[in-house]
Order: C-alpha cells, then structure tokens, then sequence
C-alpha cells in the first residue's frame, strides 16, 4: 500500500532530523541478506546506541534539501538499490567497527563463493563529507573511539605525574640500595 503524502512528509522530516542529530552516517546494501541476520545487525547496532532504519533513496534525497549535501554526486550514487541507514550520535565510528565486526563474525553467511560481497556499505558521511564505502571500514572502523580517546588523554595527563613520583622516589630507593649493599658486605666480612 503506497504512502500518503501526510505520511511521507512525517518520513522525511525524521530523516532530516536524524541527519541533523547525527555526528557520522554509513549507508549499508542490505541486498540478499536474510531477515535473521539483519535482526542480528539491528540489536548489535541497538546496543551499540546506533539507529538503524531502511528508507527509500528518494526520502532520503528529499530529506537533504537544503544542506551541503544536496545534490552530492557521491551520495548520489550511493542512494541505488536497497539501502540500509545507520545514525551515530555519539561517536563518529561506532556504526562503521559495528558493521565491520558483524560483517567479520557472519563471514561464512555473508560471503558465499559464486555470490556477490553481502552487507557492504555503499558510503558514509562525516563532518558534511561523504566518504566512499571502501573507506568506510578501512578508515571511519579504525579510528578511536570516544572512550579510546578519552584513555589516551588520560595517559597523557597521568604521565607526568608519574614521571614526578618516579623522580621523587628515585633518591630514597638509591639510599635503600646503598644501605643494603653496605649491610650484606658487613655481614659479608663480619
């Protein structure tokens, strides 16, 4: 049963509103995936904070009317066939190590000989740029993560710190040595 207008309007404005929300997107061709494996990939996405809809290529353009984004060839390009859309709110490359790690785990469903490549991403969109799905796993999944980096700041700030009590310390563990030293030779000679 096709859409009423009313009702594509109401899509259109939630898309617009999950791009707008969004701090990084990745497209995904869902084709030939059976429905068991893309209820798998929708919780994996669900735990991971990550929204997930199916929309169609023409709501989507529709959608991106009036942003930097409309009329983008690549993005263009992606929107062909079936078309998956996954919102990171938070950090820019949850989605894409979510897809990567499902694609990794469900390799021997995903990948049958004689067959084409299942649940790639088509592209991916970033800071106003679209990226190319092949990047999509080789560069959006390998970067840190929001608690990745938070970790390494925190490494960052600590190091001194403990540089500081390792100075501090130094002179009384030498003396410690030097005094143990001094004993066993007492006890050595004596």
């Amino acid at each position: 049963m096709p859409l009423t207008t009313a009702e594509k309007e109401a899509q259109i404005a939630e898309l617009r509103e999950s791009f707008d929300n969004a701090v990084a997107t990745v497209f995904v061709d869902y084709r030939g995936v059976d429905v068991e494996t893309i209820t798998e990939l929708r919780v994996k996405f669900r735990e991971a904070g990550i929204v997930y809809k199916v929309a169609k290529n023409n709501l989507v353009r529709k959608a991106l009317v009036g942003t930097d984004l409309e009329g983008n060839e690549a993005l263009d390009a992606a929107l062909k066939g079936m078309t998956g859309i996954a919102w990171s709110n938070e950090d820019p490359s949850t989605a894409a190590k979510v897809l990567r790690d499902f694609r990794k785990d469900k390799k021997d469903v995903l990948a049958k000989k004689d067959e084409p490549e299942k649940l790639i991403a088509k592209a991916a969109l970033l800071d106003g740029n679209v990226l190319p799905g092949a990047q999509v796993e080789t560069t959006l999944a390998s970067m840190p993560g929001k608690d990745e980096i938070r970790a390494q700041l925190l490494a960052t700030l600590m190091a001194p710190a403990q540089n500081l009590v390792a100075q501090l310390a130094a002179p009384a563990q030498n003396l410690a040595l030097v005094f143990d030293a001094i004993k066993r030779k007492q006890e050595e000679e004596g």
